[in-house]
C-alpha cells in the first residue's frame, strides 16, 4: 500500500466579529456596508483562510423590538414579541444582506464558495448573575402608562430622557447549539455567517430549549465561538482604528500589542469601559487562554484608496 507522506493542512481559521460600523444602523446602510465589509471577507479568503463571521445587532433588534411592540399595542389581539424572536429576525436580515454581499464579491473575484447563514441559538445560565442586574436598554421610548404595564408583564423598566425605556439581562454565553453545523460548513470551507448579536439567548431545559428575556454581548458569543471551531484568529472589529489607555483623555495612547497576562492586568485596573471595550478585551483574553499560537486583533475596518485593499491592523492580543 502506497504511503502518502504529505499532510493535510487546515487554512487558517478566522472568526471575525463585526461591530456597528461595519454593518450601519438604517436598512440603506446597512446594504453599503455590508458591500465594504465583503471586501475585508474576500480578502482574507483570497489569503486562503477560512472566515466565519458573527456581527452586532444594536440598532436592529431594538428597531424589530419597537416595531413589535408598537405593533401589538395598535393591535391587542396580538401578542407581543419576545426578545429572542426579535434577536432571530435580526440574525435573519442581517445575514440575508450580508451574504449576498460577500457572495458578490467573491463570485467579482472569480471565486465561487458558497455562503451561508446559520440562525445560531446561545445557552445561558439561567442563574447568571446579569438576570438579576439587566443593564441593556432596548425599545422605544415609554411614557409612564406604557411603562407600568410593561412592568405588570414582569419586564424591567428604566427612566430615560423623555420617558422610560426598557432593560433586559447580559448573561454570559456558555455553548452554541448550532455548533456542529457551524462546524461542518467551515471544516467543508465554506463561508459562514453565525452566532449574529450573540445568538438567540435560550434556556437549556432538559430537551426544550426556552428563549430568554435578555441579549447577549456579541463579542463574548464570538470569542466563544471562536474557541468551540478551534479558530487560530479572532478579529473584533471597532469604531477606533486601536485599543487605546485613557481613552478620551488628552493623553491617550493607543497599544500596539499586549499579552492576555497584560490586558488581564488593564481589566483588573479598571482601564477599559464596561459595555463597549471591555467585553472585546474579555473575549480576546478567554479565546486565547493558554494557547501560544491564537491571537486576537481589535481594530477598525479601513479601506486603503490606492489598492482598495481593506486593512485590518489594529491592536494585536496574544500570549
Amino acid at each position: 500500500m502506497k504511503n502518502d507522506s504529505k499532510k493535510d493542512i487546515r487554512k487558517r481559521r478566522i472568526v471575525i466579529a463585526l461591530g456597528h460600523e461595519a454593518l450601519g444602523t438604517t436598512l440603506p446602510e446597512q446594504k453599503t456596508a455590508t458591500k465594504r465589509t465583503a471586501k475585508a471577507v474576500a480578502d482574507l479568503i483570497s489569503d486562503d483562510a477560512q472566515v466565519i463571521i458573527t456581527h452586532s445587532n444594536g440598532p436592529q433588534v431594538g428597531m424589530i423590538h419597537t416595531a413589535m411592540s408598537e405593533f401589538a399595542r395598535l393591535y391587542p389581539e396580538y401578542t407581543s414579541t419576545p426578545m429572542s424572536v426579535c434577536s432571530a429576525m435580526s440574525q435573519g436580515y442581517i445575514g440575508y444582506d450580508l451574504q449576498n454581499a460577500i457572495r458578490t464579491e467573491l463570485l467579482n473575484r472569480g471565486i465561487y464558495k458558497p455562503v451561508a447563514t446559520i440562525l445560531t441559538q446561545v445557552t445561558v445560565d439561567p442563574y447568571d448573575e446579569a438576570f438579576y442586574e439587566p443593564t441593556k436598554i432596548i425599545g422605544r421610548v415609554m411614557n409612564r402608562e406604557d411603562a407600568d404595564a410593561e412592568e405588570k408583564k414582569g419586564n424591567h423598566i428604566t427612566e430615560v430622557e423623555g420617558g422610560y425605556r426598557r432593560i433586559v439581562a447580559a448573561p454570559k454565553p456558555i455553548n452554541v447549539v448550532e455548533i456542529d453545523s457551524i462546524r461542518a460548513l467551515a471544516d467543508a470551507d465554506q463561508v459562514v455567517i453565525a452566532c449574529g448579536g450573540g445568538g438567540i439567548p435560550v434556556l437549556d431545559q432538559a430537551h426544550n430549549l426556552q428563549g430568554a428575556s435578555a441579549v447577549i454581548e456579541k463579542d463574548l458569543a464570538a470569542g466563544r465561538l471562536a474557541e468551540l471551531i478551534d479558530a487560530d484568529e479572532l478579529i473584533i472589529l471597532t469604531g477606533e482604528d486601536h485599543v487605546y489607555l485613557d481613552y478620551g483623555k488628552p493623553e491617550q495612547r493607543p497599544i500596539e500589542s499586549m499579552s492576555t497576562a497584560d490586558a488581564q492586568r488593564y481589566i483588573e485596573e479598571g482601564a477599559f469601559e464596561e459595555g463597549t471595550i471591555l467585553p472585546k478585551i474579555q473575549a480576546a483574553v478567554d479565546f486565547i487562554g493558554n494557547s501560544a499560537i491564537r491571537k486576537a486583533t481589535i481594530t477598525k475596518l479601513g479601506i486603503r484608496p490606492e489598492t482598495e485593499k481593506a486593512t485590518l491592523e489594529g491592536t494585536i492580543i496574544h500570549k
